[in-house]
């Protein structure tokens, strides 16, 4: 989902990278210390599966993971995903500097978005919503930066319109893949370390002490 650099317009690239910036400055200012080690890792995590690309056209089809991260960093996921893509970048020269900002907020705007609206289905009471809510996150973080993908394409001359439409159908397949990622990601989250998801009902159970009476 990487687009390269000398397709899209000075001004779309402009408008991007200031968006990107507000969102990675948010990011920041919301990052708690001890939630650092989880950025890191998921950082890793997205950096690892993306680095699979299946190159199509102006883009590059490719594992997001974007809505794993935005369920559990919030808006942390702007500079989670915003690290990973730098190393990508200096490391296999995937993008480049001048559409880093734009790839940024491609991926993490997205993730940030699907975590705003089903965040509190994946951390309530029912396993089945938490489930439906995982799928519909992983899937529709990626269809959401196929969606921008494409439209940042269109802003930069209708020449663009049959790629950014080939680029938003050719991710329909990974919606799939990444909504059941997601949602395995949460069901186990759940089980073993539901306050990675601010699962609230976790901390509602009854403690039981050394000798085993409720407490």
């Amino acid at each position: 989902m990487h687009l390269s650099e000398g397709i899209v317009t000075a001004t779309v690239l402009a408008g991007g990278t200031t968006a990107a910036a507000a969102g990675l400055a948010v990011g920041l200012r919301q990052l708690k210390p001890e939630n650092v080690p989880r950025v890191a890792i998921l950082s890793s995590t997205f950096f690892v599966a993306s680095l699979i690309h299946v190159p199509l056209g102006p883009v590059s089809v490719h594992l997001v993971l974007n809505g794993i991260n935005g369920l559990l960093l919030g808006w942390a996921a702007f500079p989670s995903i915003f690290v990973a893509l730098t190393f990508q970048m200096l490391l296999f020269q995937f993008g480049g500097i001048t559409v880093l900002g734009l790839n940024t907020l491609t991926m993490a705007f997205p993730a940030v978005l699907v975590w705003i609206i089903f965040g509190r289905m994946v951390g309530g009471r029912s396993n089945i919503l938490a489930l439906v809510g995982g799928f519909l996150a992983g899937s529709l973080s990626v269809f959401g930066g196929g969606i921008l993908i494409a439209f940042f394409l269109f802003l930069s001359g209708e020449q663009f319109l049959e790629a950014g439409t080939v680029a938003l159908v050719a991710h329909v397949p990974v919606m799939f893949v990444e909504g059941f990622f997601t949602s395995v990601c949460v069901v186990f989250l759940r089980k073993v370390k539901p306050e990675m998801l601010d699962v609230k009902w976790h901390s509602e159970r009854p403690k039981l002490a050394e000798h085993g009476e409720v407490l």
